[in-house]
């Protein structure tokens, strides 16, 4: 199963760091999400790109967990020439990680 199936994203950018919300679409598979969803997942998920740590935060009453990833952005919006200067695709990057059944 992938992510995308239980999960939705939101991301956002300051400067070189990058954010990403991940928020279940049921309460009922926040715990297996809390569970699989490590902060070490998703650096290797995104390694390509963040070069940095991550850090993750839980928001157990929204049904989010919140990833803060550092140098991530190339420089970050006004520095960087890619393509995705604040990020918004590593999201569903993220989304594509597969779940264990």
């Amino acid at each position: 199963m992938l992510l995308r199936q239980i999960a939705h994203a939101r991301t956002g950018d300051k400067g070189d760091i990058s954010n990403i919300s991940v928020i279940v679409h049921s309460m009922a598979d926040f715990e297996r999400v809390r569970r699989e969803v490590t902060a070490q997942r998703v650096q290797e998920c995104l390694r390509a790109v963040v070069r940095g740590n991550v850090e993750r935060f839980e928001l157990p009453q929204l049904g989010a967990l919140n990833f803060v990833l550092y140098r991530a952005l190339e420089g970050g919006v006004t520095r960087s020439l890619a393509l995705d200067a604040h990020g918004k695709c590593l999201g569903s990057v993220l989304l594509s990680m597969e779940l264990q059944d």
